[in-house]
């Protein structure tokens, strides 16, 4: 909102002016703090791993504050709770975006809570930072994704497994969502194009908090029984993952027997159950807690700090986050505003020193450049990492591997200005993402 109160008061009678100076005093106390919006389930499925990202938002705004806010102004955080409930999260970003007036969000986790949201801030223009790995084909101009594109997660873990490990049969194992539906969708073209035979391609969908794994497990089991080397890559979301990997050591299934690479289980979903039994199966990351850097030593003193305990962890999700909000907070510092526009086109080419010891870049796509990590489970809950990208990878937001998505490109700044141009047709597909 931009006003001149001296040429009001020149073109109007002193009582308008009056009435506008009133006017512009109300506008000026209701904009003393910039308003950042917290969207995280801290209730039901996803909880277990959401709640923690609410905790790293607000440690970085109380950092942010300590050290001056921004554009003079202290940052106050605005959370709520759409509890794991994917048609709350569009209530509860509307409730942010229209009552709360909140200058930017971070948030979502399920890319199904993310797709629920996606229209409420493109009708709104409101500014959406989301943290966690995700499916791709997708690239909205509301959306800066700071968590993994599956060019930066799920194709390295499985050319991991089949040149490292030598897998020849392949388990996708998913809860059922659009995530673990698109990304097998994507892996299983890619696996193909491997030379793999669909014989040997196992896929499965369970509901989220999916509890009871006997039969599925013995499922696995057989399925990997046929004399090749069998692994599950696993896109099982939320504390599914608990009963999940105890029934595969009830059923005796280690790690050297079939070897399980997850997309969403770190640090702090180990937390919350004995490892022993998983010691050996992967993860696929960007961050881990054991990174050896400067910078990730001291964000982990940071967050036992704020956190008030130094049991607990750190994870990749936490490091997208953190990025996230220095490049939000940066990019709002060189626009000299919090207007979405405005942010929005500071924020490409912002880089930011990740926590691995590298540089995160934002690229005009609206994602990272960011490593990819593999780490294998250790006994005390952490992860020793055993393989790594030598250089940052860049977020691809559209696949190779599906033909509808192989000649589109995201690109948001001139001439393209668009989330998913047909680099064929020369035309934008749709009117921001598809």
């Amino acid at each position: 909102m931009k006003f001149s109160i001296k040429k009001i008061a020149k073109q109007t009678s002193l009582a308008l002016g009056c009435t506008v100076v009133l006017a512009a005093s109300a506008f000026v106390h209701a904009a003393d703090t910039i308003k950042v919006g917290v969207l995280h389930s801290l209730s039901g499925t996803m909880a277990i791993s959401e709640t923690t990202l609410k905790d790293t938002v607000l440690m970085m705004i109380d950092e942010q504050n300590k050290q001056g806010g921004l554009l003079g102004k202290k940052l106050e955080p605005v959370v709520v709770d759409p509890a794991s409930n994917w048609p709350l999260f569009a209530e509860k970003a509307k409730q942010l975006l229209e009552k709360d007036k909140v200058d930017v969000v971070f948030g979502c986790w399920t890319s199904v809570s993310r797709k629920s949201v996606l229209p409420v801030f493109e009708n709104n223009n409101g500014l959406l930072f989301y943290p966690v790995q995700y499916e791709g084909e997708e690239s909205s101009k509301n959306v800066f994704y700071t968590g993994a594109a599956p060019n930066q997660q799920a194709i390295p873990a499985v050319d991991y497994l089949m040149n490292e490990e030598g897998v020849k049969r392949w388990v996708l194992e998913g809860t059922d969502y659009v995530y673990p539906r698109t990304t097998n969708k994507i892996l299983e073209q890619y696996l193909i194009s491997k030379g793999v035979k669909k014989s040997d391609i196992s896929i499965n969908y369970t509901p989220f908090g999916h509890s009871n794994w006997q039969t599925r497990v013995a499922e696995i089991k057989k399925f990997g029984s046929a004399g090749k080397k069998t692994a599950v890559v696993s896109t099982i979301n939320g504390d599914a993952n608990v009963p999940f990997y105890k029934e595969l050591a009830n059923a005796g299934v280690s790690a050297e027997d079939i070897p399980v690479v997850a997309f969403s289980v770190g640090e702090e979903e180990l937390s919350g159950f004995d490892t022993k039994p998983l010691v050996g199966h992967l993860a696929a990351w960007n961050y881990f807690m054991s990174a050896d850097s400067k910078a990730n030593d001291e964000f982990i003193k940071k967050w036992h700090k704020f956190i008030k305990s130094k049991k607990r962890v750190t994870n990749d999700p936490m490091e997208a986050t953190y990025i996230g909000f220095k490049m939000w907070a940066q990019a709002v510092e060189n626009a000299g505003t919090t207007e979405v526009d405005a942010v929005r086109e500071a924020m490409y080419g912002l880089t930011v020193p990740n926590l691995t010891g590298g540089i995160a870049v934002m690229n005009t796509n609206h994602h990272l450049t960011k490593p990819v990590l593999i780490g294998e489970i250790q006994e005390n809950g952490q992860f020793d990492i055993v393989w790594e990208t030598p250089a940052g990878v860049i977020g691809d937001a559209w696949t190779n591997f599906l033909p509808d998505s192989a000649n589109l490109v995201a690109d948001w700044t001139s001439p393209i200005n668009c989330g998913n141009f047909n680099i064929k047709t020369g035309k934008c597909s749709g009117q921001n993402y598809q």
